[in-house]
């Protein structure tokens, strides 16, 4: 009986120490998931507060610069802002040297212009206030190339003082503590930078959206994205409140702008310029190589630019960029040209106006004496998977992922970055199912599942390599001098950017085999081009096709644009080809 009652006493007890270790395990979990969810609350408002303060410096430089504006007219009301605007940079460079005009005059004109754009546009993050401190010191820099010019600056340059954020929440509230090494050259050149602008969260979109400072306009078409990243740039310049500014080219994020907002920009050889102060997403990414290089109104503004650059100043600031000032002999030959030409990369089927601008510039080339030779970029369809995006995403995008976690995604990057967060083994199983029915799609899903090993990566390496030295032996078996070749354009509507990463071929290739590349705007979009673009099926007739015709129809009067290419360290062929292109345009259609 004693036996009996003490089994039943233990088991009680047991039951009893269950039924406690049940309660204390449920409140344990309860006060774990308080803390998560108390945590998230708190991360939620703390990048809010981020926001909200990036967005009232904003704000706040904006009313300040208003007012100064305001004041400076009613001080000085014999400025002629108009005339001022109308000049070109070599123009407004020469009367500021001569002392026909002041910094002072021209500076708030364009901030003036700035302004009202911005409003149209949302393309400005913050007016630099402190332009208006230099205006007092800029006197000792006359001698300079850029004395007295305003220059925009894309929000990713370091100023000091001045947030780099590349449009992602964790990068706020992190001030440059000092200049970048080309805003530094630009000061001695006696340029005034007084503004930096918009660009795509995490700057791996050509569209110009994020969920701190928003959406950039086209200017000449509000529904449309200025293209990105440097999209910030192009619509400020395509808009008429700048007419130099910089930007930065990972994959065509200053050429893409500057076709879609109907100005030049350039991207030079990757190291020709300093990088030193410009704030990518993420280091260490090496095989896409990314550059900083001028936007402007016409190409003579990007050689100048380059030329004020290129100066002992950088190469002391900087040494790891060799010491090649300017070849202004090469930048203003005459000399006939070979010219090697495409409409079509074969991965991507151009839209009308992309290959009729080919068309118009090699007949007016061809006229001009200069020899015009077909010319097809080597195994596209392969090497844009496997060896561009494969070592874009050699990590499986894990960075910038990481990068952008703790903040709202923004609509133009959901697309990506929702396939960049699958698990690679679903990527892989993706990829599998999608072969038949897409070959593309496959390989590309396939590809952002990156490398798996460090030999893995030396091997990309070497194919990296070897796709470069291949390129280079085809333009010598063509004896080519430059290369003529289409560029992403019309203006797309918005969101489509993040949805069309196929179109990036034709801009990522010269970022990959670090040749120098420009833009220059030729013509608009006809009603023609319109009427062609209906039967537009495109070479795999797929989703991407699909998507590619729907963004950039209706775009009937946006510009049109083609795009110049040279061998590595030939800037200056590069753009004496692209002002040759300019050039032969502006005398055709007088």
């Amino acid at each position: 009986m004693q036996i009996t009652q003490s089994i039943e006493q233990f088991i009680k007890g047991m039951k009893m120490e269950n039924w406690m270790a049940a309660l204390l395990t449920c409140a344990a979990c309860c006060i774990g998931a308080l803390v998560v969810l108390g945590k998230k609350i708190n991360s939620q408002r703390e990048t809010k507060e981020k926001i909200e303060r990036a967005r009232n410096r904003r704000e706040e430089s904006l009313q300040r610069a208003e007012q100064v504006v305001l004041r400076y007219k009613q001080s000085h009301p014999m400025t002629d802002s108009a005339f001022i605007m109308d000049l070109s940079l070599s123009e407004l460079a020469k009367q500021l040297k001569e002392g026909s005009l002041s910094p002072e005059d021209v500076l708030h004109s364009y901030m003036e212009k700035t302004l009202n754009v911005n409003k149209k546009l949302n393309c400005c993050t913050e007016i630099l206030l402190e332009s208006l401190d230099q205006l007092k010191t800029v006197g000792s820099n006359k001698e300079g190339l850029l004395y007295g010019v305003p220059v925009s600056i894309k929000e990713n340059v370091a100023f000091k003082n001045h947030d780099c954020s590349c449009g992602v929440v964790i990068n706020l509230d992190q001030p440059a503590e000092k200049d970048s090494v080309l805003v530094e050259v630009l000061k001695k050149q006696g340029a005034i930078p007084f503004v930096k602008t918009n660009l795509p969260q995490g700057l791996f979109s050509y569209d110009c959206s994020n969920p701190i400072y928003g959406q950039t306009a086209n200017p000449h078409n509000s529904q449309r994205t200025s293209g990105g990243s440097s999209g910030g740039e192009g619509a400020l310049i395509g808009g008429g409140g700048s007419l130099l500014g910089i930007g930065s080219d990972l994959g065509g994020s200053i050429r893409i702008p500057a076709s879609f907002c109907g100005i030049c920009g350039f991207k030079p050889t990757a190291g020709r310029l300093s990088l030193q102060g410009l704030r990518p997403i993420y280091r260490g990414q090496k095989a896409v190589l990314s550059s900083p290089g001028p936007m402007a109104r016409d190409v003579d503004s990007l050689a100048l630019c380059m030329q004020a650059l290129l100066c002992d100043h950088m190469f002391s600031l900087d040494p790891t960029v060799p010491p090649l000032p300017f070849n202004m002999e090469i930048y203003r030959s005459s000399k006939p040209l070979r010219i090697g030409y495409f409409e079509s990369d074969g991965n991507m089927q151009p839209s009308p106006s992309m290959a009729r601008g080919i068309r118009e510039v090699k007949a007016l080339l061809e006229q001009a004496g200069h020899t015009l030779v077909p010319y097809r970029p080597l195994k596209i369809n392969q090497i844009m998977p496997e060896l561009i995006i494969k070592s874009l995403y050699a990590d499986g995008a894990t960075t910038l992922l990481q990068k952008l976690k703790g903040g709202p995604v923004d609509p133009c990057l959901k697309t990506q970055v929702f396939t960049y967060g699958l698990p690679n083994w679903l990527k892989k199983i993706l990829s599998f199912l999608l072969k038949p029915v897409s070959p593309r799609g496959s390989a590309n899903m396939n590809a952002l599942c990156g490398l798996r090993s460090v030999p893995d990566l030396w091997k990309q390496h070497a194919a990296v390599e070897d796709y470069i030295h291949e390129t280079i032996a085809q333009w010598r078996s063509c004896n080519i001098d430059v290369l003529l070749c289409p560029i992403i354009g019309p203006a797309y509507s918005f969101h489509y950017c993040g949805k069309i990463s196929t179109a990036l071929s034709y801009t990522m290739l010269y970022n990959f085999l670090n040749f120098p590349a420009g833009v220059v705007t030729v013509s608009t979009v006809t009603a023609e081009d319109e009427e062609e673009l209906r039967h537009y099926k495109g070479y795999y007739q797929d989703k991407w096709d699909k998507l590619f015709k729907e963004a950039v129809s209706g775009g009937e009067g946006l510009p049109v644009a083609v795009q110049c290419v040279a061998l590595p360290w030939q800037d200056e062929l590069c753009l004496r080809f692209m002002k040759e292109v300019e050039q032969l345009v502006k005398q055709s259609k007088k």
